[in-house]
Order: C-alpha cells, then structure tokens, then sequence
C-alpha cells in the first residue's frame, strides 16, 4: 500500500533500487549533477529526491533533512517505493584516530 501525501508520494524513488541520502536539498542537487542525467521527481519542505541514470541504471538521490526522525521518514518511503540499498553521503564525527577528514566509512554490521 502507498501512503501518500495530497495525492503524492513524497520520496518516489521511480523503481531504483539503489538511493544516495543526504541531508540538505541544495546538496542533492549537487549530487544529482554527477550523473548523466537527472530530473526532479518530487519536493516536499526539505525533501527533495531526483531520478537519476547512470550506465542505464536508474538511481535515486534523496535528501532527508536533519536529524534522525526526518531520515528515518525518506528510509522508510523509499523502502515502501522498492529501494533496497542506501548509501549516506555527509559529513559524520569520529573519535578514532586513525580517521582522517575525507576519509570514506563504511560501516559494519553485525548480526
């Protein structure tokens, strides 16, 4: 079931299954810019997402605002749209001193 919003569903992801998040809209944008081509799909207060192509595969870029409540929103609209991998883009803190700036995390999960 799609929930929607005055007729809409705010994080249309457009049958990717892949969606890069972050926080700020403008920065989206940017991302967005990256790919061969892009298009607006929908925008929402501070969520926008754009539909992108890249090697034929479609891709979403989808800001999610601040703060975890609003990411939790964008992760969870995007799942119910088909999504099935996220990849945060942003800045993050860490207290290892091993971490440099520009540095690339990749979480691990555990199970």
């Amino acid at each position: 079931m799609e929930k929607h919003f005055k007729g809409i569903l705010p994080h249309r992801a457009n049958k990717s299954e892949l969606a890069f998040l972050q926080g700020p809209p403008e920065i989206a944008l940017k991302i967005a810019h990256i790919f061969s081509s892009y298009e607006k799909v929908t925008e929402q207060r501070e969520f926008v997402t754009y539909k992108c192509e890249t090697d034929g595969k479609t891709v979403c870029v989808t800001s999610t605002g601040i703060g975890s409540p609003s990411a939790a929103i964008v992760i969870e609209e995007l799942a119910n749209c088909g999504v099935k991998t996220f990849i945060r883009v942003g800045t993050t803190g860490a207290i290892q001193a091993d971490i440099e700036l520009s540095d690339v995390i990749i979480p691990k999960l555990f199970k």
